[in-house]
C-alpha cells in the first residue's frame, strides 16, 4: 500500500545533560539564556528537603538571582499556574527553572505559557495554541518518569471542571533538560514504581501509536530494555547510582519517543483519574496499560512482539498472537513486583463514575493516536477490566 502525503517532526530541547553531576551546569545554563532573574517552580517536598536552596544557591553563583516558587502540587492545576505567574512577575523575573518531576515542569510550562502569551492557562488547552515564546527555560529533573523535563506536553487540571486539560505545544518545550541520577537518589519504593510505569507507557504507547517512526522506535525499544533492567533494581534500592542513571536514560528515552509519536487511550484515561481523584498518574498508567494492551493487541500483534523481547522475554516458536499475549504478561509481572495496586478499586475508583470519565477521555487529545478505534461503551469496558 502507498503511503500518503505526511510529514513527521521531531521535537526535542536544544540541549540536553545527562549524568551524574550535571544539574552544577544549571547555572551556566541558565546565565547563558540571557538571565538576569530566575524563578525556580517546584513543590513543597523539594523545597521542605533543601534541594530547591540548592540548586538556588548554585545558579546565583553565577551571578543570576533565583526566587523559589513552591506552590506546584501533584496533579497541578489552573490555579497552581495562576499563582506562579503572580511571583513571577512581582519579582520581575526574566527565566524559569523547573526543579522535579512531572508536576512541577507542567506547572512552570504554564507559568511560561501565560508569560509569554498573556490570558489564562485554559487558553492554551489543545495543539500550538500558544502565539509567542515562552521565556528562556531551563528543566533539572528529578524523578525518572514523566520525561516533561523535554516534551512538548504540559497537563493541567482545570479546576471547574476536575479534567485534565493536555496542551500539547513545541513552545513549551524547555530550552535546557538536565536528568542528573543524583538529585534522583533515595526517592521512596513506591515513587520509584510509579514514575517507572509512566515511562514505560509511554515507551509501549509511542510504538504502537498511529504516528509511529524509525526515530521513535528505535527510542521507545531501548527504553523498554532499559526499564525491564533497572526499574526493580531502583525500585530495590533508592541508592542505586547505576539504576538511578539507567533509568533516567530510560525516562528520556521514551520522552523521546511520545513527544513525537504521541500516547494513545492509557493516558486519555489515566488523565480522567488524575482529574476526578487526584491519584497518581504513573499508577493509573500502570494499572490500565495490560487492559488497554488487550484491547489494542489485534490492531497489530506484531508490535506487541516487539514489546515482548524488549521485555526480555523468549518467544520462540509462538505466533505474533501469542507473543503479544506473553509481553502483556511481562507488563503485569513488572507492575506486581515492585508492588503497583493490583486494580483501580485499589484506589478508590467508583465504578459510578466510569461513564462521565470515558466521555472526557474520548475528548483527549492522547485518543488521536491510538492502533485501535474505540467506542464510549468500549472505554467504560476498558475501565472495567483494569477495576
Amino acid at each position: 500500500m502507498a503511503l500518503g502525503e505526511q510529514t513527521f517532526g521531531f521535537f526535542i530541547p536544544t540541549v540536553s545533560l545527562m549524568g551524574v553531576g550535571s544539574s552544577k551546569e544549571a547555572g551556566a545554563q541558565v546565565k547563558a539564556l540571557g538571565a538576569k532573574k530566575a524563578l525556580i517552580v517546584t513543590d513543597k517536598g523539594l523545597s521542605g528537603a533543601g534541594m530547591a536552596d540548592q540548586i538556588k544557591k548554585q545558579v546565583e553563583k553565577s551571578g543570576v538571582q533565583v526566587v523559589i516558587f513552591d506552590g506546584a502540587e501533584p496533579n497541578p492545576t489552573d490555579k497552581n499556574v495562576a499563582a506562579g505567574v503572580k511571583v513571577y512577575q512581582d519579582n520581575k523575573c526574566d527565566a524559569i527553572i523547573s526543579l522535579g518531576g512531572g508536576s512541577s515542569h507542567d506547572c512552570a510550562k504554564g507559568v511560561g505559557l501565560v508569560i509569554g502569551n498573556g490570558g489564562n492557562i485554559r487558553d492554551f488547552e489543545g495543539v500550538n495554541k500558544s502565539t509567542k515564546p515562552m521565556p528562556p527555560f531551563v528543566a533539572i529533573n528529578t524523578t525518572a518518569g514523566t520525561a516533561s523535563e523535554m516534551t512538548r506536553f504540559c497537563i493541567i487540571t482545570n479546576t471547574d471542571t476536575k479534567v485534565k486539560m493536555a496542551i500539547v505545544d513545541w513552545r513549551c518545550t524547555p530550552n535546557i533538560a538536565i536528568n542528573d541520577p543524583v538529585l534522583m537518589v533515595g526517592k521512596p519504593a513506591g515513587l520509584t514504581a510509579a514514575t517507572g510505569m509512566d515511562a514505560l507507557t509511554h515507551a509501549v504507547e509511542a510504538y504502537v501509536s498511529t504516528i509511529a517512526t524509525p526515530i521513535t522506535d528505535a527510542c521507545a525499544i531501548k527504553a523498554m530494555e532499559l526499564i525491564s533492567d533497572w526499574l526493580r533494581p531502583a525500585v530495590a534500592n533508592g541508592q542505586n547510582l547505576e539504576a538511578r542513571d539507567k533509568m533516567a536514560y530510560a525516562e528520556y528515552l521514551a520522552g523521546m519517543a511520545f513527544n513525537n509519536a504521541s500516547l494513545g487511550y492509557v493516558h486519555a484515561m489515566a488523565h480522567q483519574l488524575g482529574g476526578f481523584y487526584n491519584l497518581p498518574h504513573g499508577v493509573c498508567n500502570a494499572i490500565l496499560l495490560p487492559a488497554v494492551c488487550e484491547f489494542n493487541m489485534i490492531s497489530n500483534p506484531g508490535r506487541f512482539a516487539d514489546i515482548a523481547v524488549a521485555l526480555g522475554e523468549d518467544i520462540t516458536g509462538l505466533s505474533p498472537v501469542e507473543a503479544a499475549d506473553v509481553g502483556i504478561a511481562a507488563i503485569r509481572r513488572l507492575s506486581l513486583d515492585i508492588g503497583i495496586p493490583a486494580g483501580l478499586s485499589d484506589l478508590g475508583v467508583q465504578e459510578t463514575d466510569l461513564r462521565i470519565m470515558a466521555e472526557n477521555a474520548m475528548k483527549d487529545a492522547c485518543m488521536l493516536t491510538n492502533p485501535r478505534t474505540a467506542t464510549l461503551d468500549c472505554v467504560i469496558g476498558i475501565f472495567k477490566a483494569a477495576m
